[in-house]
């Protein structure tokens, strides 16, 4: 791979503004542990939440047990090799956008890689910023029901796609973690949504860091979409999490 040594991620993605922070997450699978440390760190960057297995097996079970808008494999792994993972999520119906990485670059090479049921195949060596519009483009081409463009509670609505926030046609400025959270209420809307959904879905922790951030930023969020407006829509339910809701 050619590309030079990133910064800090958590730092970056938290000063990037909400119009570069997607919510895409992909699955890397991939048993070299310095490049899936690389891709992992450098698509986090990039706004993308990432998630790694490091071999054939357990790629192939999380791939099979989370959702994922893009699954980016290597050809050749231990336990169970790339093309085999690929066959096995298409045989459970598992439609997932998959890209190969691989050292085998001929042209019978990437033809046996699509027809196992790969979306596109990248040849090693390869430019980061390459990866990254492909990942782009095959997460743009899932297209599955719960994707929604425009997401609407009342009279508030958020536009994915131009990272804009409206309440009554009112444009309300976020913050990239704000946009997030509130973007993760809308697409739950009328649902519990508990600390640890929170946690793992909006920071992309995978324990409780025994903090006050998700209070803090509920606050931040419910005073910006709420201010100047006589109908509530974020309310907290004690005991169990937050909840956005028309009670219109």
């Amino acid at each position: 791979m050619s590309a030079a040594p990133q910064e800090d991620a958590l730092s970056l993605a938290e000063t990037q503004p909400a119009g570069n922070v997607g919510r895409m997450k992909i699955l890397i699978i991939e048993d070299d542990l310095e490049a899936a440390v690389y891709l992992t760190k450098a698509f986090r960057e990039a706004g993308i939440v990432a998630d790694h297995a490091s071999d054939g097996e357990s790629g192939l079970f999380m791939g099979s047990e989370n959702t994922y808008d893009v699954i980016v494999i290597d050809r050749m792994l231990p336990r169970r090799d790339g093309l085999s993972v690929i066959s096995e999520l298409r045989r459970k119906s598992i439609h997932t956008p998959v890209l190969i990485l691989s050292a085998l670059g001929q042209v019978d090479d990437r033809v046996t890689g699509l027809r196992a049921g790969g979306d596109d195949y990248l040849p090693k060596p390869y430019a980061f910023s390459e990866l990254l519009a492909r990942v782009e483009v095959l997460g743009r081409r899932k297209g599955t029901p719960d994707q929604d463009v425009v997401y609407r509670v009342g009279d508030l609505e958020l536009d994915r796609l131009s990272h804009e926030v409206r309440r009554g046609g009112k444009e309300i400025p976020l913050q990239p973690r704000e946009f997030r959270l509130l973007e993760y209420l809308m697409k739950n809307a009328g649902q519990v949504v508990t600390r640890t959904m929170l946690l793992e879905n909006v920071w992309d922790y995978h324990f409780d860091p025994q903090t006050n951030v998700i209070d803090v930023h509920v606050s931040r969020l419910r005073s910006k979409i709420e201010k100047d407006y006589s109908q509530p829509l974020l309310k907290t339910i004690r005991g169990a999490g937050y909840m956005i809701k028309d009670e219109g």
